[in-house]
């Protein structure tokens, strides 16, 4: 099931982050209890979330930006893209894309932008034949 995450879902999705750049399991305390409900309440901060058998094993954060330019249309912003080792290859991450495409699309966005830090052939491939491209835009990043 391809759906967006409820305030219950913050452990599962803890441990599904596990395996993205080898993030450890935070402790859940009060300053992380208040970060999870600051997106939960958040309208244009979207994490969807592939469920198998009652876990997480599939997600892709949407965060929509408004945007004076481009006929004041917002665009939506990928990040966080991460299947379950064990659940790679079945069209999960497709389908949690192709759900926030969807919110994009009913929030009126003129367009969509992730970034990978994934030199595989495999991921780049994945992302284009998901709809993305390398060629329009170039990338920088300020590590802060």
């Amino acid at each position: 099931m391809i759906r967006e995450a409820v305030k219950s879902d913050l452990s599962g999705l803890l441990k599904l982050y596990m395996q993205l750049h080898d993030n450890p399991f935070p402790e859940i305390d009060e300053k992380l209890t208040a970060l999870w409900e600051r997106i939960m309440n958040d309208p244009d901060h979207h994490i969807i979330v592939a469920e198998e058998g009652g876990a997480i094993v599939s997600s892709c954060v949407c965060v929509i930006i408004p945007n004076l330019t481009r006929g004041q249309r917002p665009y939506a912003f990928i990040e966080n893209v991460i299947t379950d080792e064990k659940w790679r290859k079945k069209g999960l991450a497709t389908a949690c894309l192709n759900y926030a495409r969807d919110i994009a699309v009913n929030e009126n966005c003129y367009k969509m932008m992730l970034l990978t830090g994934s030199k595989e052939q495999s991921t780049l491939d994945f992302y284009e034949r998901a709809g993305y491209n390398k060629r329009d835009k170039t990338a920088f990043i300020q590590w802060l």
